[in-house]
């Protein structure tokens, strides 16, 4: 995973998007490297993750164009399905799927100088994924960002509601694993009960996310021990053994 760079700190686990050279991009490969990142730390005993972008720069600038992405498998709520707590901690820009990863996030911390950013419809193409941003902000500032394609500031995103605390230059991160220590010292029963019953029946979820949340659901079977085991039982003309794994 030489594009992620994963380091705990105590409770908290914390995942960096490492491209700074290009403006970490998500390619096919970070997308499921972040996914399988983020189910080793849903199997862990680890508590809280804090999701950032190396460098100054960007906290993503969204999907690499020269090696498109499965963008839904690092979609908080989609494609990392984890009960835990995950803060978004964003400094310079943050585009297209890094917003959306930033509004499926429970929370999110960033500076002043980041910038929010969903141009899609300057480009002609979407994947519809960011409609979700409508159910997690109020609609006539979630339809600013969508339609209008302007950049956002960090401290006008905090008055849209995406952001949570703006922290001072440089110190996202760092302000973003205080809000993570913090969350790591309650009751993780309590807390991942309060986050399923929110993104399970309170959060409206657009036909994108229902999509890709069907997606993966089909990928688990497709990639499965037991799909292999029932081709080769048929191959072999003997009973199925199977695991349900």
């Amino acid at each position: 995973m030489s594009d992620i760079d994963v380091r705990q700190e105590g409770r908290v686990t914390v995942f960096t998007i490492n491209r700074p050279e290009k403006l970490n991009a998500i390619s096919s490969g970070v997308a499921v490297d972040l996914q399988k990142a983020f189910e080793e730390f849903d199997a862990s005993d680890q508590r809280v993750a804090v999701l950032c972008g190396a460098g100054e720069k960007a906290f993503t600038s969204g999907a690499d164009v020269t090696d498109l992405p499965e963008l839904w498998r690092c979609v908080p709520a989609v494609g990392i399905r984890t009960n835990k707590p995950i803060i978004c901690a964003v400094d310079g820009w943050c585009v297209g799927g890094g917003l959306v990863m930033a509004a499926t996030s429970d929370l999110c911390v960033a500076t002043e100088r980041a910038k929010f950013s969903y141009p899609e419809a300057k480009l002609g193409l979407t994947g519809g994924i960011i409609a979700a941003l409508a159910a997690r902000i109020p609609h006539k500032m979630a339809m600013e960002v969508m339609l209008l394609g302007r950049p956002v500031s960090g401290r006008r995103a905090y008055e849209m509601g995406l952001v949570n605390e703006i922290a001072p230059e440089g110190k996202h991160v760092e302000v973003a694993l205080g809000m993570a220590q913090e969350l790591a010292g309650m009751a993780p029963l309590v807390l991942g009960t309060l986050k399923a019953m929110v993104n399970d029946h309170m959060l409206v979820k657009s036909p994108s996310e229902q999509m890709a949340l069907t997606q993966a659901a089909l990928n688990t079977v497709r990639n499965s021990a037991d799909l292999q085991e029932g081709l080769a039982a048929y191959r072999e003309k003997r009973s199925p053994n199977f695991t349900g794994k």
